[in-house]
């Protein structure tokens, strides 16, 4: 048996399946649905959440996985933004996730991986008026899934403002009052806007809806999810930002790596621009440790 290996099946939509024998790591990808991770397995044992009735109507917002951000994390006022005099409306979390994603190659050399695209379209030029090229790589080696992001300026004349981020799922077991393990000083209480010292842990049945980590100088965060299983986040330090949110009720919380705060694209305190012609690239990488 190779130690690597990728495979597709149909289910609602067509799965693409990584998987690391050697860790007995597997990772379920749908490019139909926003190139969303759906299913992250690492040694042995499944981190995400996902509430299936919501992946497979088309109609939906995905509860579970790990969807993307972009061109926004978060939301709009109003759900709308000016740009150049034109007002654009765009909902939470921006085009990204809601689009179905080309797949471009997949890989067992030294990984288990797969590359997917989405361009901009008449779809997303209408929300956010800047040709975009995204091509994000998803790769298992060692037991962790790497997120390898490309975000591309094909226009020619203007720079291509953004602030992305990642909205991952975990599936958690019992009490949600968890400690964090992160060197951010800082927290927001993103509904009522207070700003608090962060004391090590955070309850989320505590907070109306979610918390935003601020200040760290360690790109990193390590929390358990359940007994003897604890998740570790790494991430390229354009995600200055890490949102914490849940739901009353429902067993999972998200650990989200933004690169900018709700309403950015009107803010405009830290919009991150690519030149015509250039490109970024970020990291964000999932692991765990089992005891």
């Amino acid at each position: 048996m190779s130690t690597f290996e990728v495979s597709h099946y149909q289910d609602t939509y067509t799965i693409y399946e990584l998987k690391e024998n050697s860790t007995s790591s597997r990772v379920l990808v749908c490019p139909e649905r926003g190139a969303i991770v759906i299913g992250c397995q690492l040694n042995g044992e499944e981190l995400f959440f996902l509430d299936k009735a919501t992946f497979e109507n088309p109609a939906t917002n995905i509860r579970g996985g790990n969807p993307i951000l972009f061109p926004i994390a978060g939301s709009l006022k109003d759900a709308e933004y000016q740009w150049n005099g034109v007002t654009y409306k765009m909902g939470q979390h921006g085009v990204a996730r809601l689009l179905p994603w080309e797949v471009v190659s997949t890989s067992t050399e030294g990984e288990a991986s797969i590359t997917l695209r989405l361009r901009s379209s008449e779809a997303t030029l209408a929300a956010y008026p800047f040709q975009f090229e995204l091509i994000f790589t998803y790769a298992l080696v060692n037991g962790e899934l790497h997120t390898r992001q490309q975000y591309r300026n094909i226009g020619q004349n203007e720079e291509m403002p953004f602030y992305s981020g990642f909205h991952p799922y975990f599936a958690i077991e019992g009490s949600k009052d968890i400690p964090y393990q992160t060197d951010a000083p800082r927290y927001v209480d993103l509904t009522t806007g207070e700003e608090a010292d962060y004391t090590g842990r955070a309850n989320m049945d505590d907070y109306i809806d979610s918390i935003c980590l601020f200040g760290a100088k360690d790109p990193s965060i390590s929390f358990p999810i359940r007994e003897g299983v604890t998740v570790n986040l790494r991430y390229d330090d354009l995600f200055k930002y890490v949102v914490i949110w849940s739901v009353k009720e429902r067993p999972f919380v998200c650990v989200e790596p933004w690169m900018g705060l709700p309403n950015e694209m009107n803010n405009r305190k830290e919009l991150i621009y690519v030149k015509p012609g250039e490109e970024l690239r970020a990291d964000f990488i999932i692991g765990c440790e089992t005891k």
